[in-house]
């Protein structure tokens, strides 16, 4: 059997340490023929390639919670970090039907916003 092998992704200085971005080392033990795939790779193809799964891993946590009945759909695209409409088309990727509006549809089909209907008055 193989030992992992560690892997590291290397601390960029930030302008400002308050600075949202500011970047932080991450250690990672990896198995060793992960790590050699890995190995090649440049540092911002690693931070794109995480945060890709990162934000696949919190649309599949919302998608299972919305699906048993944990929270809304709205509240599920929050916590995913996405639109209603972009959660959606997750959902239907995954054979879900989400809820429709009348705003995802007109996303969707590409339409000008409807107006608003305001109350009309009495005569």
């Amino acid at each position: 059997m193989q030992q992992p092998s560690a892997a590291s992704i290397s601390e960029m200085p930030a302008s400002n340490a308050s600075d949202a971005r500011a970047a932080q080392t991450l250690m990672l033990t990896l198995p060793a023929p992960l790590a050699r795939e890995l190995d090649s790779a440049t540092h911002d193809f690693l931070v794109e390639l995480l945060a890709r799964e990162l934000r696949e891993f919190r649309v599949e946590r919302a998608l299972e919670h919305y699906a048993h009945g944990g929270m809304s759909f709205g509240a599920a695209a929050q916590q995913a970090g996405v639109s209603q409409t972009q959660l959606a088309c997750y959902a239907y990727a995954r054979g879900m039907e989400p809820p429709t509006s009348e705003e995802t549809l007109d996303e969707e089909l590409g339409a000008a916003p409807r107006p608003m209907s305001s109350p009309r008055s009495a005569r």
